[in-house]
């Protein structure tokens, strides 16, 4: 039988200076881009915990314990963990360390006994821990093994399940969880990881020392609801979608259809988390003459698929939401697929 962690992020408020020196909580904002020195744009250190959206509340929600009573229902050894820093969700994921490699790299362990279950108030939640699985396996470039798929900058990674806190977001807003058609109910989710097959997932990584499972939107609005227009050269793989000397209204960078509309208008048309590339659009208002010679704008929306994309801000900041989390872009950004990395457990 297994061994399963319920692993559930935790508040800073129990633990004071948790989670890293930038004042967020596990699953706060921290409202700054991160820099690819560890750094935010106001020179505080950043914390890759503090990406989730919100915090957990202090003592185990409701769905954990359920999960946690299907899973010892069915003879599993459970332990719920509340993590409340950096720290202590490595400590949950050094468990999953293979066997030591002649090349001293740290590597998962593909025959591992033991399953992680990811508590999630938040797709913010998932991605931070998913962020530290990538800071513990992924190899710096100097040591990359020849096992290495060319495709690819880390090994495959633990599978996880994942445990949705909020029951609401897999209707109207729907979360991850909801978009990959994974269970719900804490009885469902505990069959899922004890019978399951793990289902294998892209992930986007970028320069900023990140992840992003979902996908990110980058734009703005003024008080009243009205997009305000941004520049900034968008680029897919050799693809230029602009140069940036045109107006933008929103750019969509998509592994999975969380960011696929903005409004009624269709930014992506086929995301897929499973097809190896990453769909980007940006909205352009154009301006059009009618026949009898009036102006109006037009939306043009344009669309890339490819491995990588990079956005440069022609100028000032471009605010933005990557699963969920949200944050100011100050400086060139480039994402690019992870093909297959990440993987759910899935009935």
């Amino acid at each position: 039988m297994y061994d399963v962690v319920l692993l559930t992020l935790g508040s800073e408020r129990d633990a004071p200076g948790a989670c890293g020196s930038g004042g967020a909580c596990c699953g706060g904002a921290t409202g700054a881009d991160t820099a690819p020195t560890g750094q935010t744009d106001a020179g505080q250190p950043s914390s890759d915990q503090a990406e989730a959206e919100k915090c957990a509340t202090e003592r185990p929600r409701v769905p954990v314990l359920a999960c946690a009573d299907a899973l010892n229902a069915r003879g599993a050894r459970v332990e719920t963990i509340t993590a409340r820093s950096d720290a202590e969700i490595d400590a949950v994921l050094a468990r999953f360390d293979g066997p030591a490699r002649p090349d001293g790299l740290t590597w998962p362990d593909p025959d591992s006994k033991t399953r992680l279950v990811v508590a999630t108030a938040s797709d913010g939640q998932l991605r931070a821990v998913l962020r530290r699985l990538v800071k513990r396996y992924a190899p710096a470039p100097s040591k990359r093994p020849a096992d290495l798929p060319g495709n690819r900058t880390l090994p495959d990674l633990p599978p996880v399940a994942v445990l949705p806190l909020d029951p609401a977001r897999g209707g109207t807003h729907r979360d991850l969880a909801a978009q990959l058609g994974l269970p719900r109910d804490p009885a469902a989710v505990a069959a899922a990881v004890l019978d399951g097959t793990p289902r294998r997932l892209d992930l986007l990584r970028n320069d900023g020392g990140s992840v992003t499972l979902d996908g990110a939107l980058l734009g703005a609005a003024d008080d009243a609801g009205r997009p305000l227009h941004w520049r900034a050269r968008v680029e897919v793989d050799d693809t230029i979608l602009t140069d940036g000397a045109e107006p933008l209204l929103a750019c969509a960078v998509g592994n999975a259809g969380g960011y696929a509309t903005l409004d009624d208008v269709t930014l992506l048309t086929a995301p897929d988390p499973a097809d190896g590339q990453v769909e980007v659009a940006v909205a352009v208002p154009v301006v059009v003459r009618s026949a009898w010679g009036r102006k109006r704008v037009r939306l043009e929306v344009r669309r890339a698929r490819g491995r990588a994309v990079s956005v440069l801000p022609r100028e000032g900041k471009v605010p933005y939401l990557d699963d969920g989390v949200e944050g100011e872009l100050t400086r060139k950004r480039s994402w690019w697929i992870e093909p297959g990395a990440w993987a759910v457990w899935s009935s």
